[in-house]
């Protein structure tokens, strides 16, 4: 990214990145000025970053414009009208081939036929379109669900003296349904590793339920499969009792049909073994999901599949992901872990946006005034004596001076509510499926335009109110240093 370029090729960028450096590389790929040709199966991250999809179907590009969410509405229409013409033209073919059948015999109609003949070898043959996922699973009602499943109080954790959480109160039942937010490095993985099992607290209380089962999905784990094994070997380890065949059908379900079945693990992608991985924990009935980027590797019908299997989970799921759709869809419940404490996140994935930028302003401000702090005297060399009279004037003077920025802060606030609004009022609008007819092609690219014009907005307001807060914030380091 670092190097200038006219053609950016990138393929699946946000695998094995966090939500924050999610967020940092969508609003760097939005002021980027060459072309871009991006792979992802983050279904969030294409809506915020492209406005052309290229979608390959039956070995032909077939281009949709428009972000994600609008390829989808633009792709299901164009596949029911495909059908449509599809049936029309079996209809047609039967007809012909029923004309042909009764009079191709007969001496007086022999050149009608005959010309039915050549209609039918002329005639372009069209495909049904198909939208089937191949993927269809489901959890199954855990065979227990005591309540609570588990409960944390005043829980510490971390690695040998190094104290990584603190005071973590956690209570999970039946339904819960939470997500993990937090920076890199701050905690979430290893809060889910506590509740997997894989380490012990520090101290505090950790209770867990007499036939809690866990479900523990986590990256490391594709290593832990088998190479030599296929996916019915590792199925038969878990139940000896399952014909090949119950077994075999299962697998179906998560893309492992007929042979595949039967291969081994060694050669298999990230997302093959991702998938197994999956079909495992699935198979097992667990009443207690811990996932922890359960989706890299993952294509979108796999990852689509997965989301409709949790959101109809009974028991309770701890998940941390970068993937925003997957969070909105089946999370009731956000915590914040952050600066060694766990906390509820009062907000949705928007909040945490905002709150993401704001902590990414503020650590750039501080480094900025770390660096002139290392360039400049020591303070003691500096210090001097201050009466009353002077502080309050240097107060006045710092207000006047940082009364410009707070208006600016207001300013594009406010323009942001604005623009926020009025996006998803035009993205409603966008979803009608009516709006995709030839008839109404005008009216479609006017809101196609307006979509663009609204996030170019959202992007300069935003980086306007980025730029007045560091300034705010060197203001307010300089006065301090005084």
């Amino acid at each position: 990214l670092l190097c200038p370029s006219d053609l950016l090729l990138l393929d699946e960028p946000t695998n094995h990145l966090d939500l924050d450096a999610v967020i940092w590389l969508e609003k760097w790929l939005q002021r980027y000025a060459g072309t871009l040709l991006l792979i992802s199966h983050d279904k969030a991250f294409i809506d915020n970053t492209v406005a052309q999809i290229i979608s390959v179907e039956q070995q032909k590009l077939i281009t949709y414009t428009g972000n994600y969410s609008s390829y989808e509405t633009q792709r299901a229409e164009r596949i029911r009208l495909q059908n449509i013409e599809y049936e029309k033209q079996q209809q047609k073919v039967a007809h012909l081939n029923a004309f042909i059948t009764r009079f191709k015999a007969k001496a007086s109609k022999a050149k009608q036929a005959q010309s039915r003949i050549k209609q039918l070898e002329k005639m372009e043959t069209l495909m049904p379109a198909h939208a089937a996922s191949p993927f269809s699973f489901s959890f199954a009602p855990p065979s227990a669900l005591p309540n609570p499943l588990v409960n944390m109080e005043h829980v510490q954790l971390g690695y040998g003296e190094h104290i990584v959480l603190e005071q973590v109160k956690l209570n999970l039942v039946p339904g819960s349904r939470i997500g993990l937010l937090g920076r890199n490095g701050q905690g979430k993985s290893t809060l889910i590793k506590l509740l997997a099992g894989v380490h012990s607290p520090m101290q505090g209380v950790f209770d867990t339920a007499k036939g809690l089962k866990i479900g523990y999905f986590a990256q490391h784990q594709l290593e832990t499969l088998d190479p030599s094994a296929t996916p019915i070997l590792h199925l038969q380890r878990l139940d000896e009792k399952a014909t090949e065949q119950q077994l075999r059908d299962y697998l179906g379900g998560f893309g492992f049909n007929g042979d595949e079945a039967l291969s081994e693990v060694a050669p298999m992608s990230g997302g093959e073994k991702a998938r197994l991985v999956l079909a495992l924990i699935v198979y097992q009935k667990p009443n207690l999901l811990l996932l922890d980027e359960p989706t890299n590797h993952l294509d979108l019908e796999m990852r689509h599949a997965l989301n409709v299997a949790l959101q109809g989970f009974e028991g309770a799921m701890v998940l941390v992901s970068h993937d925003r759709f997957l969070l909105t869809s089946v999370c009731e419940d956000f915590y914040l872990v952050d600066s060694g404490q766990v906390d509820t996140f009062n907000g949705d994935l928007d909040d945490y946006r905002d709150w993401i930028l704001k902590q990414q302003a503020q650590d750039k401000a501080k480094a900025n005034s770390d660096a002139k702090a290392a360039n400049s005297e020591p303070s003691e060399q500096k210090e001097r004596k201050i009466d009353r009279k002077e502080e309050k004037r240097r107060e006045a003077e710092f207000r006047k001076q940082i009364a410009p920025f707070k208006k600016a802060l207001e300013k594009h606030e406010k323009a942001l509510d604005k623009c926020t609004g009025r996006l998803a009022e035009v993205e409603a609008l966008l979803a009608d499926s009516t709006l995709y007819s030839d008839d109404k092609k005008a009216d479609l690219m006017a809101l196609l335009d307006e979509q663009a014009s609204i996030k170019q907005q959202l992007e300069e307001h935003e980086m306007a109110w980025l730029d007045a807060q560091e300034h705010m914030e060197q203001q307010r380091a300089a006065y301090e240093k005084q």
